[in-house]
């Protein structure tokens, strides 16, 4: 397939003037050494010679649609003419902007020919050297006119190469674009499920506390009101802390991240919402933000999900780890004690937390066990800090 710009209007005109153009001096310089020439030759001159070289002229208009077709056909019509030199000339500039060899050697070939016949249609007193005079000046311009042609098309392979690499450019930025866009999808919802789906499974479980229960007397029924109403006030909170970060200018600090530290909290936090939850830590020393932030939410996820797979049930969770082994984390719980409407899973937050987990370098596992229960147990590297490896 020729990809070959296609001309405007405009470029296809000056085109075919400057043939004409060339046609017209060749002509005319003809007409100086046949002046006063009378007969057949005379009359062919000024009407047969124009008329064919019109017809050539005629005849460019679809050079580009067939090259070699055209180039032959003008090259072999300026034997009869030549006026139409100077198409055959531009027929000979465009065929060579193909940069095939045969082509262009082809069609120069039948013009440098076609040009020595040219010479005998007019009979003229000439010298003995005006045959490799003419051999010489049609192989001239016969050879500038392809070097010509060899030039603007290498100009065209170089400027489509630029187009290209600049669409592949383009075409890569924009999927970078949209993997950064994905990436800071994923982000975000990661943040917000981190975020909201612990609070809003501690109110969604009080709720289904207080439908199902009737027995319960008025102080415990406040009890679980108030819990429903500070976790929902928290869960606000949170949020705008997240849409806060994201907001935020690049200079402007973060908000604190989840720690190790910050677990016992957490389980106090569940405590008061209602949850049973016991905790067992052996962990001596301080792993590194993002091991404890892993940690964090590996604890924070298996809450999550007991308050909302499993309401009533005792939830067990064991901390164990030093600086040069691993950090071992565990949430276990026992069967559901209690049955409530269940809240809707996202289906997320495993998968989300398995990303974090081997993004740390860890391995997280989760499965039920025989006593109807569910563990969510990780593993977290937690190497010797590099001081303590110096010293």
């Amino acid at each position: 397939m020729d990809d070959t710009p296609r001309l405007k209007c405009w470029q296809q005109i000056w085109r075919l003037t400057a043939a004409a153009a060339a046609g017209v001096f060749a002509w005319a310089s003809a007409g100086v050494l046949l002046k006063g020439t009378e007969g057949e030759t005379g009359s062919w001159f000024l009407t047969g010679d124009p008329l064919v070289a019109l017809g050539c002229l005629t005849a460019l208009v679809w050079r580009r649609r067939f090259p070699l077709t055209v180039a032959m056909t003008v090259a072999i019509a300026s034997t009869a003419s030549v006026m139409a030199t100077g198409a055959a000339l531009v027929a000979l500039c465009s065929i060579s902007t193909r940069r095939r060899p045969l082509e262009i050697g082809v069609v120069a070939l039948a013009y440098v020919t076609g040009s020595q016949f040219t010479g005998g249609l007019y009979p003229t007193q000439t010298s003995p050297d005006s045959l490799w005079w003419g051999l010489a000046a049609s192989a001239l311009t016969a050879g500038t006119a392809a070097a010509v042609g060899l030039a603007i098309g290498a100009r065209r392979v170089e400027v489509r190469s630029l187009r290209d690499r600049a669409e592949i450019a383009e075409r890569e930025q924009t999927a970078r674009a949209a993997q950064a866009r994905a990436l800071e999808r994923n982000r975000i919802a990661r943040e917000m499920h981190d975020v909201l789906a612990h609070r809003i499974s501690l109110v969604a479980m009080q709720a289904g506390v207080l439908d199902h229960r009737d027995d319960l007397r008025a102080e415990e029924s406040r009890v679980l009101v108030r819990g429903i109403a500070e976790g929902s006030r928290q869960a606000l909170e949170e949020l705008r802390d997240v849409l806060g970060v994201l907001r935020a200018d690049p200079g402007r600090p973060e908000s604190p991240q989840p720690s190790l530290e910050r677990i016992p909290a957490l389980v106090a936090d569940a405590r008061t919402s209602g949850l049973d939850v016991t905790l067992t830590t052996t962990v001596t020393g301080t792993p590194s933000d993002v091991v404890g932030r892993t940690c964090y939410r590996v604890v924070q996820e298996g809450l999550t999900n007991a308050a909302k797979h499993a309401p009533g049930a005792r939830i067990r969770i064991t901390l164990e780890g030093a600086a040069g082994d691993a950090l071992s984390v565990s949430v276990h719980n026992s069967s559901a004690g209690a049955h409530t409407t269940r809240p809707p899973a996202s289906g997320f937050g495993l998968l989300g937390l398995t990303e974090r987990v081997d993004l740390a370098g860890g391995h997280l596992s989760h499965h039920p066990t025989p006593d109807n229960g569910y563990i969510l147990a990780a593993q977290l590297p937690w190497p010797y800090p590099t001081h303590e490896k110096s010293a």
